[in-house]
């Protein structure tokens, strides 16, 4: 298995991506949308999610496939992002048809980041309109770290981001992620140089340092975030996406074997802090997939976004914590 060309989650052909943010807000959102609907479902597995539509991506659910997914930032007012990607989508012509009305069908979910040292005090909520620039920029190509739903992104000991990252399997699918990671938990190893997820790193895709050579790792509690803010200040919400072939109860499985990933990035990881979530949908523009496997990949694919996203973030003004960059210049 190699990554793909653009080591992106659109090396899944068919899907575009689109950011959208604002520095003095610091805050943004993401949309990964398709050229045709596709199949989707979704795993929670932290304690304080913020979702919407997400109930229609249960197998048991009539619904068979949704236009976009969307990760944003701005906790629940952040939810309205997907009502900015309805609009373009309806202005479009895109939509779950009923008789002669289209509906866009677009769950998405939400991370935390109110205290972060941006300006907050809004009159009108800006994230339908972050929303619908997100679903305008949308492109096969789009850039990751202080972006789109990751822009206010911090983790335990440094600035978080939105990364992504891919692989293509030995029958020639591809699975891919994105994420917006904004945990609890740390993502490097005491001494902020090393990434937990380094025993996955690829073509030193996040700066080539090799798993920390220190032992009884994991024990730490430090963060830096807690001591500048709310310790509620959270969640790793993520996409991962196959051209394979799939049912929405196995994309469903494939969320679940995701988590993994955040696992093997974050320490700790699904907090009840957290409102950890994975999405995971299926373009099916190939034959069906080994269920097996693709959630294995999708996991590891996760785990190297979420260390992508990190050592992606770029300094801003006003942040309250530093960049893996800087800690490490």
């Amino acid at each position: 298995m190699t990554p793909g060309p653009k080591n992106l989650i659109t090396d899944v052909a068919g899907l575009r991506v689109g950011n959208a943010q604002d520095e003095t807000l610091k805050s943004g959102a993401t949309v990964v949308v398709g050229d045709a609907p596709f199949t989707a479902s979704v795993h929670v597995m932290g304690g304080a999610p913020g979702t919407r539509e997400t109930d229609l991506l249960a197998p048991d659910k009539s619904v068979a496939a949704v236009d976009a997914l969307v990760l944003s930032g701005g906790s629940s007012f952040g939810l309205d992002a997907c009502s900015g990607v309805v609009d373009g989508l309806r202005k479009d012509g895109r939509g779950f048809a009923v008789g002669p009305a289209k509906i866009p069908l677009v769950p998405g979910a939400i991370l935390f980041d109110l205290l972060n040292g941006g300006e907050k005090a809004w009159d009108e909520n800006p994230y339908r309109a972050l929303g619908r620039a997100a679903y305008d920029d949308a492109a096969t190509d789009f850039d990751i770290g202080t972006v789109g739903a990751g822009t206010g992104a911090l983790t335990a000991m440094m600035k978080g981001g939105l990364g992504s990252a891919s692989l293509v399997l030995p029958d020639g699918s591809t699975v891919g992620a994105l994420v917006a990671a904004n945990p609890v938990g740390a993502v490097t190893t005491p001494g902020d140089r090393h990434f937990y997820a380094a025993p996955f790193e690829m073509d030193n895709e996040f700066g080539g340092h090799g798993p920390d050579p220190a032992s009884s790792l994991g024990l730490s509690r430090d963060s830096r975030k807690v001591q500048a803010m709310s310790p509620r200040e959270n969640t790793t919400i993520a996409i991962v996406a196959t051209d394979a072939t799939l049912s929405k109860a196995e994309c469903q499985r494939i969320a679940v074997a995701a988590h993994d990933g955040i696992g093997r990035a974050t320490v700790p990881a699904h907090t009840p802090m957290d409102g950890d979530l994975v999405f995971a949908l299926t373009t099916a523009t190939r034959p069906q997939g080994d269920v097996a496997l693709i959630g294995h990949a999708a996991s590891l694919v996760l785990a190297r976004a979420i260390a992508r996203a990190v050592f992606a973030a770029s300094p801003s003004p006003n942040d309250l914590l530093p960049c893996w960059s800087t800690l490490n210049a």
